[in-house]
């Protein structure tokens, strides 16, 4: 009697999840269209156009949560290390083919690991050491290293993800003591603002066309966002969560229609064995040792990107 809603429960979330991981897919195809311009140009500009609706909701919210952070220095500092992500990755797509892009994205739940064990004083078991080291066997297999090989793409994406790793150790560390609210917010003003700083420098006349781009990166990350979330309200993580590797398809899919990107074997070979990395962790967190660094940390790239909170996940 139980198990049909169960499963209809389930299938909702996974559905919502895909959904909104291709949705994310489509936001950085839609980036790398514009990669003619300055990645602080498209970040101030999508930004802009995701916060004024974000605004607007909060306005018409019923019961409006304060802004007021417990945690100042430790918000402001995840707000940096979000424009850095969210820039960094933003010129890895300029530069990169779609899929290379997104497995070296995919290292942030290793590095997400590895840091743990500093910043938390985490235990690692064997498997996901494991896990761990197939992971950076697939990303070598991908970037094949030697000095010709290597280019700054590479280094933009690894540094994305590094970002994204020590911003999801901060909002594991302060995510209970903060609400959803501020931990949006905080990044998002920051990016604004930096990006903003430096358009003065960078800025270049765009035709309506592209500032209509501009406005779509914005909203389709919001939209994203948002969905991913009904996702996990709906279902457990640890369903959720590896539908993040559904990307690598929409990557193909988009590279060859619109960018003329083919994939070698190299890079089919590292990308399964980077998601199997990936896999792996998910899975050891949610059924063995119920940590769960992953689980509760969205893609980095979103708008704020703030950490689903236990009640979220929990079913």
């Amino acid at each position: 009697m139980t198990t049909e809603p169960q499963e209809n429960t389930l299938g909702k979330g996974l559905a919502y999840a895909l959904f909104g991981f291709a949705i994310y897919s489509t936001h950085d195809a839609v980036v790398k269209l514009l990669g003619g311009y300055s990645v602080f140009q498209i970040v101030f500009f999508a930004m802009l156009f995701a916060y004024v609706p974000f605004s607007i909701a909060r306005i018409i919210e019923a019961k409006p949560q304060s802004l007021s952070p417990s945690n100042p220095g430790l918000l402001t500092f995840r707000a940096l290390l979000h424009v850095g992500a969210l820039c960094l990755a933003f010129y890895a797509f300029s530069t990169l083919p779609l899929v290379e892009a997104y497995v070296l994205f995919f290292c942030t739940p290793i590095l997400i690991s590895i840091l743990a064990i500093w910043f938390l004083g985490e235990q690692i078991a064997l498997v996901r050491w494991f896990a761990i080291a197939l992971g950076l066997v697939g990303v070598v297999i991908v970037l094949r290293p030697s000095i010709e090989s290597v280019h700054a793409g590479h280094i933009a994406a690894l540094g994305s993800a590094f970002c994204g790793a020590i911003s999801a150790i901060i909002s594991r560390k302060i995510g209970g003591q903060e609400n959803m609210a501020t931990m949006i917010v905080f990044p998002m003003l920051a990016t604004i603002f930096v990006s903003g700083a430096a358009l003065v420098f960078v800025y270049q006349p765009m035709p309506l066309s592209d500032l209509g781009l501009m406005f779509l990166v914005g909203a389709l990350g919001l939209l994203g966002q948002f969905t991913i979330l009904t996702g996990y309200r709906i279902a457990p993580a640890a369903y959720i969560a590896p539908m993040q590797y559904s990307q690598i398809i929409w990557a193909i899919l988009f590279g060859y229609l619109f960018f003329n990107e083919t994939i070698d074997r190299y890079v089919i070979i590292g990308s399964v064995v980077t998601i199997l990395s990936g896999v792996i962790i998910i899975w050891r967190e949610r059924v063995v040792s119920k940590v769960q660094a992953n689980l509760k940390t969205r893609n980095t790239r979103s708008v704020g990107a703030p950490m689903i909170k236990q009640r979220e996940i929990d079913h």
